[in-house]
């Protein structure tokens, strides 16, 4: 039996004590805040409750044999697509379904369009699966890549995201469609590798799903399956460094003054953090990016209802490119980072009784923003009045694109990149941590018996991918 320590209770971090108990080890969780959860967050107010990180729940079966009693719903449409033409497309699990929406909404020839990408997309999954998430990034993994010709060919290395759009899609709107998952990662679709087409193949070929009560659900769950199998989570407890000796982890200090021996030490803050403030080790972070989208958020209590919208809801803008520009800026050009003027607006609001009073909608509305800090790349999101300022655009915005509520406001209450760090340390209040894109920090740290899990770390950000960190890193450590 080894002890192990766990520096966080996200996701990847519950979902690594969870495994690494169930395996016969000794398990504590330190995490700073009062509640469990990390960017699963949730809000309450005045009868309306908010899911405030993650909305939509893919890949379901990443989190069955974590013992978790969950009853998801499935959602058709997965997502509602608005686009600027005043057309509508809603996505469906089921491609016969999906390819019929397209062929109605934008002609046969776009349906047969994304049928030819569909099975491109499918040998990226499939090529994705087998070959990089389930396992480590290491030389020998890669090596066993390269020896797959047809993996090799199919990722399409050095081809971007929208490069693989504009050779399979001639449509517009589909093509903005397709650009939009590069944000499931943080990053541009122009920037973007092409084998992040496996993320909507993942979302639409095994569906997304609703938990009922909202995804904070899932926070509970693993808690209890941690309390289940005995492990001991300290919450209000800050790990301020990490202990090694002879090239390996020998335990972690607290903020108490106290610390805590360990033979395994799993990490689910943040890779930045953790080489910056934890282990200090400059040379590691060449390899993270800085260039990684935070979220600027509205939550809404509306009074009434919306049969327009869906769960998910996305009102695309005139200009996708202009939207990425001002979010990620260009700081090599002197062209600083700002909140997009006309954003992608996305809208989440749950027909569930449990999230909202009688005769009311709780609104999740999200667009992109650029990360909370003073560098070119970021925005000061602290700056008085601009969080309310940008709130009441975004309201204009949707009224502009045909949904406005303004009079039909309970409350608006806002959220910038600037809160979330300050709600889960994550730098610059980036979604899917600093390290965006597809390459991401390996889950073995510099010492021995130091593990990286969470959405900084492979391979990568989203509630399935954090999942698989956790089992990647159980994997690693092996049974007690």
């Amino acid at each position: 039996m080894s002890r192990v320590v766990v520096i966080g209770a996200g996701v990847g971090g519950l979902a690594a004590a969870v495994r690494l108990a169930a395996a016969g080890h000794e398990v504590t969780v330190h995490e700073r805040a009062s509640d469990v959860g990390g960017k699963l967050g949730r809000y309450e107010r005045d009868g309306f409750l908010f899911d405030t990180g993650p909305s939509l729940l893919t890949l379901p079966q990443v989190f069955t044999d974590l013992g978790l009693t969950l009853d998801p719903v499935a959602l058709d449409p997965v997502v509602r697509h608005v686009f600027p033409d005043g057309r509508t497309l809603d996505s469906s699990p089921d491609p016969a379904v999906f390819a019929g929406r397209i062929a109605d909404a934008l002609g046969a020839g776009a349906a047969a369009d994304w049928a030819r990408f569909w099975r491109r997309a499918e040998r990226i999954w499939a090529a994705s699966w087998r070959s990089v998430l389930q396992r480590e990034v290491s030389p020998a993994s890669l090596a066993r890549l390269s020896w797959r010709v047809g993996d090799l060919a199919a990722i399409a290395p050095g081809r971007s995201l929208r490069a693989l759009g504009r050779r399979y899609l001639r449509d517009w709107r589909l093509r903005m469609l397709l650009d939009r998952y590069a944000t499931y990662t943080g990053t541009d679709p122009r920037r973007a590798p092409a084998a992040l087409a496996a993320i909507p193949y993942a979302e639409l070929a095994f569906g997304g799903w609703y938990l009922p009560g909202g995804l904070g659900v899932l926070g509970t769950a693993l808690l209890d399956r941690c309390a289940a199998l005995g492990v001991t989570i300290r919450t209000s407890s800050t790990v301020t460094g990490i202990r090694t000796g002879d090239g390996r982890v020998t335990g972690v200090d607290l903020d108490s003054g106290a610390g805590s021996p360990a033979d395994v030490v799993v990490s689910d803050v943040d890779a930045a953090t953790l080489y910056r403030e934890l282990l200090p080790t400059p040379g590691r972070l060449a390899a993270l990016a800085d260039r990684s989208l935070a979220g600027f958020v509205l939550l809404l209590g509306v009074r009434g209802e919306t049969p327009q919208l869906a769960h998910h809801t996305v009102f695309f803008p005139r200009d996708y490119d202009a939207e990425f520009d001002a979010a990620f800026g260009d700081p090599g050009h002197g062209r600083r980072a700002r909140p997009p003027s006309d954003p992608t607006v996305f809208v989440t609001r749950a027909a569930d009784p449990a999230v909202h009073p009688p005769g009311a909608e709780a609104w999740f509305v999200l667009v992109n923003a650029p990360r909370h800090g003073t560098a070119a790349g970021a925005v000061d999101w602290r700056r008085p009045g601009l969080a309310e300022a940008y709130g009441r655009h975004i309201l204009d915005v949707l009224a502009s694109r045909g949904l406005d509520v303004r009079d039909r406001l309970a409350f608006l209450e806002t959220r910038t990149p600037a809160d979330l760090a300050d709600a889960t340390a994550a730098p610059g209040g980036t979604i899917y941590g600093t390290a965006g894109g597809l390459l991401r920090p390996a889950n073995r740290g510099p010492v021995d018996g130091l593990y990286l899990v969470g959405g900084s770390a492979h391979p990568g950000g989203g509630l399935p991918m954090v999942t698989l960190s956790a089992k990647i890193v159980a994997d690693a450590v092996g049974p007690a």
